[in-house]
């Protein structure tokens, strides 16, 4: 097996027994444990982008392992077998996106090529890791358009996964990729309503917000903590 932790990254005690266990079935080609922010209390953002992982991981990674895959194993702490590593090495090594070298979001590539290879790949929610986040908007924003690039692209080498995959899944990853759009869509809509014909669009604003509320209270419930309700 094959462990690969970010530099920026502390695993606890126990990561490497918990992983290595879910790693006993020779199925599962990789696992991931839950990430948490190690500088939370830093600023607004590092609170804010804790929530987020929570959700991410305790949510969105949670559901799919529930599916059979887990369609991003996170570089800082993720679980590999190295006989399935060997296998798609070179495929790893010379990733290429419209004929052009490609290396960022190394990590849901290469969770893609484990199940284009036929292996699950899985959550452990109990092996835990704590990684430094960004504390100011400019750097949040550009690993965000990294990781929305990376998403974007391996969604293209997903496609041909997905009728071999739970429903579930091809729900999510469209899921993944249309509701941003369909969002900034809905924004700009509601704002040409407000400019052009001078009425406030308050259905728009209203489902928005009903939507936002509904997620971060059942997230509130789940994880036993308030402050959820603020990441609203």
């Amino acid at each position: 097996l094959v462990l690969n932790v970010d530099s920026d990254t502390i695993l606890a005690a126990d990561v490497v027994t918990k992983l290595v266990l879910k790693m006993h079935d020779p199925e599962v080609g990789a696992a991931m444990g839950q990430l948490v922010a190690s500088n939370r209390s830093q600023t607004w953002l590092t609170r804010l982008i804790d929530m987020e992982y929570w959700l991410a991981c305790n949510e969105e990674r949670a559901a799919q392992a529930r599916f059979g895959a887990v369609m991003c194993c996170c570089g800082p702490c993720a679980m590999y077998r190295r006989s399935a590593l060997a296998l798609l090495l070179d495929q790893y090594e010379a990733q290429f996106f419209r004929g052009k070298p490609s290396d960022f979001g190394e990590d849901r590539h290469l969770t893609i090529l484990m199940l284009k290879a036929g292996f699950r790949t899985e959550y452990v929610p109990d092996a835990i890791a704590a990684t430094v986040v960004p504390d100011s908007l400019g750097p949040y924003l550009r690993q965000q358009l990294r990781w929305a690039r990376s998403t974007f692209r391996d969604t293209l080498l997903a496609l041909r996964l997905l009728p071999g995959l739970d429903g579930y899944l091809t729900l999510d990853v469209i899921g993944q990729n249309l509701g941003p759009l369909l969002l900034a869509l809905s924004s700009l809509a509601a704002l040409a309503q407000l400019l052009i014909a001078g009425s406030v669009p308050w259905w728009t604003g209203l489902t928005i917000a009903a939507m936002t509320m509904v997620r971060c209270s059942v997230a509130a419930l789940r994880a036993r903590e308030l402050r959820f309700l603020g990441f609203s």
